[in-house]
């Protein structure tokens, strides 16, 4: 497995930076959406301890994992209790956003950046002809808290999108 490069990292920590920590929401009961063709991997993990000027909050967690999502492969309807900062490092990802009572799509392609707010019900579907890579870091995540559920909550369908 190819590591992300410093470039790479470089850049989440810049968007960390200039991205607010949105207060995380309460998650909607109902049945949750599974997504298909999406794996993730673990790049790293820390409790932060600094009193830097980043808005993130002193000792919580920050985990960077690697998406690969196989062509036409999809996320599933999620959110993220921190927030999330997204840097496409291959192919296109598109995101289906639920928003009041319409649908928002965007698609990003590799060397493209977005920023999921703390709670913004999204799904993200790799509509593009090779598989998509995606380098993500979840700022506010319970310290120790076990797998993706730390930093991923599974959402129902909205129904409008």
């Amino acid at each position: 497995m190819k590591l992300p490069s410093a470039r790479s990292i470089r850049l989440v920590l810049t968007t960390l930076g200039f991205a607010g920590l949105i207060v995380a929401l309460s998650a909607a009961p109902a049945t949750a959406t599974l997504g298909n063709g999406f794996s993730t991997t673990v790049l790293g993990r820390g409790t932060n301890q600094s009193h830097g000027t980043i808005p993130i909050t002193q000792g919580l967690d920050v985990v960077v994992v690697q998406n690969t999502i196989a062509v036409g492969g999809y996320s599933g309807w999620h959110s993220h209790p921190g927030g999330a900062i997204v840097v496409v490092q291959a192919g296109q990802i598109t995101t289906h956003a639920s928003e009041g009572n319409h649908c928002v799509v965007t698609t990003y392609t590799a060397g493209e950046t977005f920023v999921e707010g703390a709670g913004k019900r999204l799904n993200a579907v790799n509509t593009g002809t090779i598989p998509t890579i995606t380098v993500v870091a979840f700022p506010g995540v319970a310290v120790g808290a076990p797998g993706p559920t730390a930093w991923r909550t599974d959402e129902p369908d909205p129904g409008n999108c």
